[in-house]
């Protein structure tokens, strides 16, 4: 058995969230500061959530192909991020970052004002209250929102394929390859691969849940 769609996804999905976890964070806080075209912003983050894979995909591939401006950019340099790990990771990351943003957002505006406004009358700057106040407050939930991304990212298909392919060793993830198995008429191929996925995202749910009951008797001490 060729374990390289084991190996790439695991790449993929652990980059794309380390991508996402830093990115995710950064813009939940900069929405939570803002007062105009909030609404906006966060329609924007939020819509590769509720389109289809394969339509992000499309988007990803207009946006990265040899005719767009990145796509000539990089030619010049004889270089593509189509139908390349990049472009895997790409794609994972677009997919998961409204799963940290909107747990991390829901994070920070569920925190105490009054704590963040006592901070400032204290004199600590902005910089200071994130990452002393808002940050350790928010834990349990951006843990969540982490653990979250990477199952997203773990059992990406429609976007990856469009945008990354279907190339085997390279690009091959395990979603990619339950298709391929099942394409081909190997169901004891894919019934591996699908076990394999459900192992690791079941793993990754107990993980959330665990954050979750800390977040949860987190609150409770603090009303009792």
């Amino acid at each position: 058995m060729d374990y390289s769609p084991l190996l790439i996804s695991l790449k993929v999905s652990i980059t794309a969230t380390f991508i996402t976890f830093l990115i995710g964070i950064y813009v939940a806080y900069l929405v939570t500061k803002l007062n105009k075209f909030k609404g906006l912003i966060d329609g924007v983050l939020t819509l590769p959530l509720v389109l289809p894979p394969t339509v992000v995909g499309f988007f990803l591939l207009v946006s990265l192909g040899k005719n767009s401006i990145v796509g000539k950019y990089l030619a010049l340099y004889d270089k593509s991020v189509v139908f390349s790990l990049t472009a895997a990771v790409v794609a994972s990351t677009v997919v998961s970052l409204p799963l940290m943003y909107r747990t991390t957002r829901g994070a920070f505006e569920q925190l105490d004002r009054d704590i963040i406004h006592v901070a400032k009358t204290l004199g600590l700057s902005e910089h200071k209250i994130f990452l002393k106040i808002m940050l350790p407050n928010s834990f349990p939930s951006i843990m969540a929102g982490t653990v979250l991304a990477f199952a997203r990212a773990l059992g990406e298909f429609g976007a990856t394929i469009m945008v990354a392919g279907n190339i085997p060793g390279k690009t091959q993830t395990m979603s990619v390859a339950v298709y391929t198995a099942v394409q081909a008429g190997n169901r004891h191929l894919a019934y591996k691969w699908v076990l394999v996925m459900a192992v690791i995202s079941f793993v990754a749910m107990i993980i959330m849940n665990r954050f979750d009951k800390n977040q949860f008797a987190k609150v409770r001490k603090a009303v009792s």
